[in-house]
């Protein structure tokens, strides 16, 4: 082990004592450890115990760590802590700007465990009004959070999109022919690198562009990094003439390709509509291409768009989280053309979020309906977004449940059950005959928390026996439920409703990351509640 390392060890040690509040001069030892350790010149690795003690401020206690680590690799003591910490919050700890004491805040006041649970958090603005923080704190976090994401080489379609648009409008000034492709053309939701395809002969003019750093040429392919950013980016050569077949094979499964090549084994200056026209296919989108089974399709399916939804459902107002007065959220809406908003803050039991008591719902109620006499052409729906209780029970009494006008059931809390006990929550919530729609099914944060365990099959089948919608969570770092079993939640009737998951004006336009989700999952406007006019809307989640 290197210095840096053995000194690193003492320091997380004495991060995690502070974070556990253990006795002061003990976390004092390890984190004077740390900073002498930092300093020596001399192997530590190559020391004896007598050597080693020897350096001023390194006692027997230290010395006998540092022959253990350099020993065997690691400390039972840090080994210890380590092993009762989510591992999520050993991240935080390690992410600069945090500090033990905001780490322990957070865990402690918003029950915070990992990086990604925490950018959600200050992208719903919870950390602004928490005592100690604010709004300046909070977009630092945020800032360092990004940074953070991007070091663990995966990347969130919608973070990278910017760098992504900018590189291509670049690569464009340089060479003919650029296309983006792979991961990022298919829209998938998490990706390993940003590609491109470019007709070239050689990399030379790319190398020259100093576009990227880190830039590596594999003759087929040019991989480096994002100069702006430190993305990665890969840049696939395509010869003179086979520019669309390239594209075609670097945005396609390899089974699509297959079969694509050997019906047009001579792709040379054709266009990708005219392969898949001589291929006898229908022209499948980027979205699709990696679909299991897309290449036996023959026709494809009118898939929904952004223009085709008429409603945003699952907003929040500053009566909970949000960020903006209702009537402010409501205005903005309507004046990017939609013609309703469902409103939806958070329920008693979201203490974290400013959940609404039932005296405050009946206040909402009031104003609701006070605007919607101001409006002709335009109305906001009483809902809310529901706890769902460790027990499956919604969070007010049936007296205040029936008031409103659609009922958003979620998991906020509690995401460590078994998969049988997940379902069976989720299923119990959704035979309530108050819940309408069921949201972010699994509660993933994507990159950051996976999904609590549930059958999704069972869940979808109960929707489906219940008459529950369910939600695409358009929030780029959820994406829930995820595209995969869109198509089986088709076939079984059960109506999907792609919501932004808002909590400010600019939160509204999340909806186009839903959009593309429901396109890569095949869904068609008519199987897209909020597709429909508010009355529809309504109607289609009637029990």
């Amino acid at each position: 082990m290197t210095n840096k390392e053995i000194a690193n060890a003492f320091s997380q040690l004495a991060e995690l004592m502070e974070f556990y509040e253990e006795e002061s001069f003990k976390i004092r030892s390890y984190s004077n450890a740390y900073r002498v350790l930092r300093s020596v010149d001399s192997q530590l690795s190559e020391m004896s115990l007598n050597e080693l003690k020897e350096i001023k401020g390194v006692g027997d206690a230290i010395a006998n760590k540092i022959l253990e680590l350099t020993k065997n690799g690691r400390m039972r003591l840090l080994d210890t802590y380590l092993e009762k910490t989510p591992s999520g919050i050993v991240a935080l700890l390690g992410i600069k700007g945090m500090g033990v004491k905001k780490v322990q805040q957070l865990w402690k006041d918003l029950g915070i465990e990992s990086p990604g649970e925490l950018l959600y958090a200050c992208n719903e603005n919870r950390l602004a009004e928490l005592k100690g923080f604010g709004e300046k704190t909070q977009q630092n976090i945020k800032e360092q959070l990004e940074y953070y994401f991007q070091s663990l080489e995966k990347y969130r379609w919608a973070s990278v999109e910017k760098e992504a648009d900018d590189l291509l409008d670049d690569l464009s000034d340089i060479f003919e022919k650029v296309s983006l492709s792979g991961a990022f053309k298919q829209l998938n939701p998490v990706l390993d690198a940003i590609e491109f395809v470019i007709e070239t002969d050689d990399f030379t003019k790319l190398t020259e562009a100093a576009l990227l750093n880190e830039a590596l040429d594999r003759g087929a392919i040019f991989e480096g990094r994002c100069k702006s950013s430190g993305v990665k980016v890969k840049i696939h050569k395509a010869e003179k003439g086979l520019f669309a077949q390239k594209l075609l094979q670097t945005s396609s499964s390899e089974e699509l390709f297959n079969l694509v090549k050997s019906n047009v084994p001579d792709c040379k200056n054709l266009d990708e509509k005219t392969i898949f026209e001589q291929a006898g296919l229908p022209f499948i989108p980027y979205e699709l291409r990696d679909m299991p089974g897309v290449e036996s399709f023959k026709e494809i399916p009118e898939l929904v768009k952004l223009s085709d939804v008429k409603g945003i459902i699952h907003a929040h107002s500053d009566y909970s989280d949000g960020q903006t007065s209702l009537k402010v959220l409501a205005d903005y809406v309507r004046s990017c053309g939609y013609t309703y908003l469902g409103i939806t803050d958070h329920s008693q039991s979201a203490f974290y979020a400013n959940g609404l008591k039932p005296e405050r719902v009946l206040k909402q109620w009031e104003e609701i309906e006070l605007l919607n006499k101001d409006f002709e052409d335009f109305s906001i729906l009483k809902g809310i977004e529901s706890d769902i209780k460790n027990d499956g029970e919604l969070d007010y009494e049936d007296e205040i449940l029936k008031g409103f006008d659609f009922i958003i059931a979620s998991v906020h809390s509690n995401l460590k059950m078994t998969e049988e006990k997940a379902t069976a929550r989720l299923i119990k919530a959704i035979e309530n005959p108050y819940t309408s729609m069921l949201g972010h099914p699994t509660g993933r944060l994507l990159l950051a928390r996976p999904g609590y365990p549930i059958n999704h099959k069972k869940v979808i089948d109960a929707c489906a026996a219940n008459k529950v919608a369910i939600e695409i969570n358009a929030n780029p770092l959820r994406l829930d439920l995820d595209y995969a079993f869109l198509p089986y939640a088709i076939e079984k009737g059960v109506k999907i409703s792609i919501n932004p998951d808002a909590h400010s004006k600019d939160g509204v336009h999340d909806l186009r990351y839903g959009v593309q989700v429901a396109r890569k999952g095949l869904l068609r406007a008519d199987n897209c509640i909020n597709t429909f006019s508010a009355n529809d809307f309504l109607t289609a989640l009637k029990k």
